[in-house]
C-alpha cells in the first residue's frame, strides 16, 4: 500500500499521509513526503501545499522501531528543511495527535490549522530524549521560550484551542470539515507567502527555564533528558538556528547512546508486552463485569473502590462495623474532593460518583456483582472464611478475587467450591493512585478469569502483570530478599541512613528503612516487649512503630520528615552487643551488592519457576509498584547493564545461592 499520495485540487496540492495505525515517520512515510512535496514544489500550477493525515491522527511520531537499526529512506532533517524552503505556502492540517516528529513536521509547515479535538506536543522526554529533528529550535520560535521549555521538559501534550492561544495553532477548523477547511485556508495564504519558523525570532525570557528547573529538581532528580531538553531550548534563545540545531543534534545523539533512554525505551515496550498472556488468542471471550464489590472500607478497599468509581461503575463496598464503614465512605468522598479542588473533577462528577457507591454491613449485598475483591486483613484463616461465605452468596461465574500481597491463591481458592473462579488482584497502596496491578494466576483458575482480571486492570488505568502463586507474587518476594540483608548490615556497622542514601542515590524513592517506618514497624509484631528477636522487635519493644507515632527507625516532625534518631542507633548498638557481632566500616559498595543484586537474583529464580511470563514483565512490576527509577530500567535490565558475571561474583562472595539461569548468563 503506498503510504503518501497526492492530490491537485485547483492550485493547492494535497499530501496525505496513510500509514497505519498512527502514521508514524516510517522510512517509506519519508520516502513519499520526499517525493511528494518535490512534485508538488515542481509543479507551476501548485500556489499553496496542504499536509494532512489519512485515518484517526495526524502523524504521531517516530516509528520507534527503527531506533538503533541501520537508516534507510532519505534523512528526516533534509526532508524537512526541504518543506521549510518551500517557496509555496505550507499547511499543516491537524487532527488527533500531532506528537514528536509529528509535531516537528507540522512546525516545518509555514501554517497550522487543527480541529478543536487534536493534542500537540513532543513526548521525547518521556522515552529519554529529546526532539532531534529541529523541534527544540523551532518550537521557541513559535511559542516562546517559556512554553517551549514547559512542552518539551513535561513532554505533556496540549489541547489544539490552548495550542492556538499559544500561537502553536494558527487556525482552528470544523471537527468535520478539516480536509476542507485546510484548503480553503491555504488559497487564503497564497497572496500572504511562506514563513519559514527557522526565519522567526525566539521570544520570552529564559528564566522561565530556571524556574521549570526548581519546581521540578524532586520529579527529575536522577534524569538526564528533562535537562538536555532544556539546554536546547536556551540555545535557540542565543545561537543562529543552524548552530542551535547542531548543538541539538549533539544532545539527542548522547542520550540516544546513553543508558538512560535504552531503559526508558524498554520500558516503554516492557510496559505493553505486560498486557499480553502468553498461549492466550486475542479472541478469547471475556467474563462482563458491570458490577463489583469491595470487602473492606479501609485504606486499600477504599482505594480499590476509587478506581472502578471513577470509571463509572458501580461498588458496593462491604465492611462488618458500621463506624469503620462510614469513615471509609468519608475518606472516598474526602479524596475526590480534594481532587476537585485542584481540578481533576467537577463537583458534579464527585456527586456522580458517590452516587454509584452502595455501603452495606452485609456480604449478602454482594449477589449481583461480576466481580468481588477482598482487602481484609492479611491472615490466611479470616480470607478463607470470606472466601466460603462468598462461594454461597456471589451468582454463578462471578470473578473472586484476593487483593493478598503474600498468601497463597490456592490455598484460598480451596474454600469454595469454584476455584477456577477464584484469581488474585493485588493492588499497591494507594491504590487510587499507584498504577501496578498484580493479577494472580492459581493452579485452577480459569483462561477467561484471568484474562478478565487484566482487562479489567487495564480498564481502570492500571498496568497489569500476571504472576504465579508464591510467597510474595513478583514484587515482594524480590523486596523481602532486600530486606533481609539490609537487616543484617545493621547489624555489621552500617547505619539506617547510610543503607537508605544509597537507594535514594540509585534513584530509589525512599530506603529500606524509610518504608518499613511508612509501612509501621509494629504490623506483625507478636507484642510481647519481653521477647526481642531483631531490631525490629528491639524498636517495638520500645514503643518505636514508624511514622505512625513518629519514631521508628528515625525520628519524625508534624510533616513526616525523618531524621537519623540518636534512640535509634543506641537500641541497634545494644542488639548487636547480644549478638557477638563486631562492628565494622561498611562501603557503599558492599550495600549495593548485598541488597540489591540479590534482588536480580531472585528475578532470575521467578523465571525458573515459571512465577513471571518474561524478565520483562518483573521491571514493570519494580518500576510501577516500588518507584525502582524508570532510567535504570528495572531490576533485570539493570541486572544486565550492571554484568552478570559481576554480579554472581558478588553473591556467591556474600554467600547467596545462585540461580543457576543467572550463572549460565553469566
Amino acid at each position: 500500500m503506498q503510504s503518501v499520495s497526492t492530490q491537485l485540487i485547483d492550485d493547492v496540492f494535497v499530501v496525505v499521509v496513510d500509514n497505519p495505525p498512527v502514521n508514524a515517520l516510517s522510512w517509506h512515510v519519508r520516502q513519499g513526503l520526499h517525493d511528494g512535496f518535490g512534485q508538488g514544489l515542481a509543479d507551476p500550477a501548485v500556489k499553496a501545499i496542504v499536509l494532512r493525515c489519512a485515518g484517526s491522527t495526524f502523524i504521531a511520531g517516530a516509528d520507534i522501531t527503527e531506533f538503533g537499526k541501520p537508516p534507510q529512506g532519505p534523512d528526516f532533517n533534509a526532508v524537512l528543511n526541504m518543506i521549510e524552503a518551500s517557496d509555496k505556502p505550507v499547511v499543516a492540517a491537524i487532527h488527533g495527535t500531532a506528537l514528536g516528529g509529528g509535531l516537528e513536521t507540522a512546525l516545518v509547515c509555514h501554517y497550522r490549522i487543527a480541529v478543536p479535538s487534536a493534542k500537540l506536543g513532543v513526548p521525547e522526554v518521556k522515552l529519554g530524549l529529546l526532539p532531534g529533528a529541529g523541534g527544540t529550535q523551532r518550537l521557541p520560535r513559535v511559542v516562546g521560550v517559556e512554553a517551549a521549555a514547559t512542552m518539551c521538559s513535561l513532554g505533556e501534550p496540549v489541547p489544539a484551542p490552548k495550542a492556538e492561544a499559544m500561537g502553536l495553532v494558527d487556525r482552528m477548523a470544523g471537527e468535520n470539515s478539516l480536509a476542507e477547511d485546510a484548503i480553503a485556508y491555504a488559497r487564503e495564504l497564497i497572496a500572504a507567502g511562506p514563513r519559514p519558523t527557522r526565519e522567526r525570532s525566539v521570544t520570552g525570557d529564559i528564566a522561565a527555564i530556571e524556574q521549570l528547573k526548581a519546581a521540578n529538581a524532586r520529579k527529575w532528580r536522577g534524569f538526564e533528558a528533562p535537562y538536555a531538553n532544556l539546554a536546547c531550548v536556551e540555545a535557540a534563545t542565543h545561537l543562529p538556528f543552524d548552530e542551535g540545531l547542531k548543538f541539538e543534534r549533539a544532545e539527542f545523539l548522547k542520550l540516544m547512546g546513553g543508558s538512560q533512554s535504552a531503559a526508558q525505551r524498554y520500558m516503554f515496550f516492557a510496559e505493553r508486552q505486560a498486557a499480553k498472556i502468553d498461549g492466550f488468542p486475542k479472541d478469547l471471550p471475556l467474563r462482563d463485569v458491570k458490577k463489583v464489590g469491595v470487602i473492606g472500607a479501609g485504606t486499600m478497599g477504599g482505594g480499590i473502590s476509587m478506581n472502578f468509581l471513577a470509571k463509572d461503575i458501580p461498588v458496593t463496598i462491604v465492611e462488618m462495623v458500621q463506624e469503620n464503614l462510614d469513615r471509609g465512605v468519608g475518606v472516598i468522598r474526602k479524596n475526590y474532593e480534594a481532587s476537585a479542588v485542584k481540578g481533576r473533577f467537577t463537583a458534579e462528577q464527585v456527586e456522580g460518583m458517590m452516587g454509584l457507591l452502595t455501603s452495606s454491613l452485609s456480604l449478602d449485598d454482594l449477589a449481583d456483582c461480576d466481580l468481588v475483591i477482598e482487602a481484609v486483613y492479611e491472615s490466611m484463616d479470616v480470607k478463607k472464611e470470606v472466601f466460603g461465605k462468598l462461594d454461597t452468596i456471589c451468582k454463578p461465574g462471578a470473578i473472586l478475587a484476593s487483593n493478598t500481597s503474600y498468601l497463597n491463591i490456592d490455598e484460598i481458592a480451596a474454600s469454595t467450591s469454584r476455584p477456577q473462579d477464584v484469581v488474585g488482584m493485588h493492588f499497591f497502596s494507594p491504590a487510587n493512585v499507584m498504577k501496578l496491578l498484580e493479577v494472580v494466576r492459581g493452579e485452577k483458575t480459569a483462561d477467561d478469569v484471568l484474562a478478565t482480571a487484566m482487562a479489567v486492570g487495564k480498564k481502570i488505568g492500571k498496568v497489569a502483570v500476571v504472576a504465579g502463586v508464591c510467597h510474595g507474587f513478583i514484587g515482594n518476594r524480590m523486596l523481602s530478599t532486600r530486606q533481609q540483608p539490609a537487616m543484617q548490615l545493621l547489624l555489621e556497622g552500617a547505619t539506617p541512613a547510610q543503607i537508605d542514601k544509597v537507594h535514594t542515590d540509585f534513584g530509589m524513592p525512599m530506603g529500606p528503612f524509610q518504608m518499613s517506618d511508612l509501612a509501621g514497624l509494629d504490623i506483625g509484631w507478636h507484642r510481647d516487649p519481653a521477647r526481642v528477636e531483631s531490631i525490629r522487635d528491639a524498636l517495638c519493644a520500645a514503643g518505636r512503630f514508624g511514622q505512625k507515632n513518629r519514631k521508628g527507625f528515625y525520628d519524625y516532625d508534624e510533616k513526616r520528615v525523618g531524621t537519623p534518631s540518636d534512640e535509634a542507633l543506641s537500641i541497634i548498638e545494644e542488639f548487636r552487643a547480644t549478638s557477638n557481632l563486631s562492628k565494622r566500616e561498611i562501603s557503599d559498595q558492599e550495600i549495593v551488592e548485598r541488597t540489591l543484586y540479590p534482588m536480580v537474583n531472585e528475578g532470575y529464580k521467578i523465571l525458573e519457576e515459571g512465577k513471571a511470563q518474561r524478565a520483562s514483565d518483573i521491571d514493570v512490576v519494580w518500576i510501577y509498584g516500588y518507584g525502582w527509577p524508570i532510567y535504570r530500567g528495572g531490576p533485570m535490565f539493570w541486572g544486565d547493564l550492571e554484568g552478570t558475571g559481576k554480579i554472581v561474583e558478588a553473591l556467591e562472595r556474600n554467600g547467596v545461592k545462585v540461580a543457576e539461569s543467572l550463572k549460565a548468563k553469566a
